[in-house]
């Protein structure tokens, strides 16, 4: 099922899936990523056990693209989110977050502990102002190829070119730990583009503003079952980025997913999923007894 939720203004595109009767489970993408970035053996996996919910973030895929007339900080997303369960209904769900999205997650950890059954967050860093010492600031481990993508992230590409220069972005994002399958992501760029029905890319999460995410000391306090996925070939949040993740909230348990960099590709999707479901199903069971 698909719908619009309306938030300030802006219009989310939300899709549904999965077990009706499961328990609610919201996929928060990263940064300057649609919904359809989810691979959808990823999402259909998840949804054998799970009411699915999956939503386009702001200039993405097909809802509102107005960041240059209405500029907007990368904390007002976390809000989004807790948007799209309230325009669903849905009083608490197991929340998923990657990259820019674990931040985001971490966010409705301190804000919004009540609207969540569980967090997972994965290919992230803790926010900064975390641990007795404070997190450092992000990308300080960073490759330095990527830096060097990311500053054409914005630029002017037909479609083949954006295709090109996507399929690049992501074998730096994939690390070297795991094969890359070109095709493969290729595909989804296709469906990236088709979804939204155009191929520009206005880096707008890019240029959102990072008021209000140092805030880490507060995840002292958490007490909500938080599983945190380590990728260690990440090549944005490489090791040891999960461990401060999982040292700053009480009781977070880690996993790691062998050779996972900082995309769901093939080889980590099974893993990936196994490790939210095992997570999940232990917090439903507990909450059913």
């Amino acid at each position: 099922m698909e719908r619009f939720v309306e938030v300030d203004g802006v219009r989310l595109w939300v899709a549904e899936s999965g077990r009706a009767d499961g328990s609610p489970l919201l996929l928060v993408m990263g940064a300057n990523a649609s919904a359809v970035v989810w691979p959808e053996e990823f999402v259909a996996r998840l949804g054998e056990q799970h009411r699915v919910v999956r939503y386009d973030h702001r200039d993405t895929g097909r809802s509102t693209w107005a960041f240059d007339r209405r500029p907007y900080a990368v904390a007002d997303l976390a809000r989004d989110a807790v948007a799209v369960l309230d325009g669903l209904g849905v009083g608490r769900a197991h929340v998923v977050g990657m990259s820019m999205g674990g931040t985001l997650v971490q966010l409705l950890l301190i804000d919004c502990p009540d609207r969540l059954l569980s967090a997972t967050v994965f290919a992230t860093a803790v926010l900064e102002g975390a641990g007795p010492h404070g997190a450092p600031p992000p990308f300080v481990d960073i490759d330095p190829r990527l830096l060097a993508l990311w500053e054409h992230l914005g630029d002017p590409r037909d479609r083949e070119e954006e295709i090109a220069f996507r399929v690049r972005h992501w074998q730096l994002l994939n690390g070297e730990e795991v094969p890359f399958d070109a095709d493969e992501f290729r595909r989804l760029e296709e469906r990236v583009i088709a979804h939204a029905g155009r191929c520009d890319n206005p880096a707008a999460h890019a240029r959102a503003g990072q008021g209000g995410l140092a805030r880490g000391a507060a995840l002292s306090a958490s007490t909500t079952p938080t599983l945190v996925v380590e990728a260690p070939a990440d090549p944005i949040n490489p090791p040891p980025a999960a461990a401060r993740i999982t040292a700053a909230i009480p009781g977070a348990q880690q996993v790691t997913i062998a050779g996972m960099g900082h995309a769901i590709g093939s080889p980590v999707l099974a893993p990936l999923a196994e490790a939210i479901l095992t997570h999940t199903a232990q917090v439903d069971g507990r909450n059913n007894d």
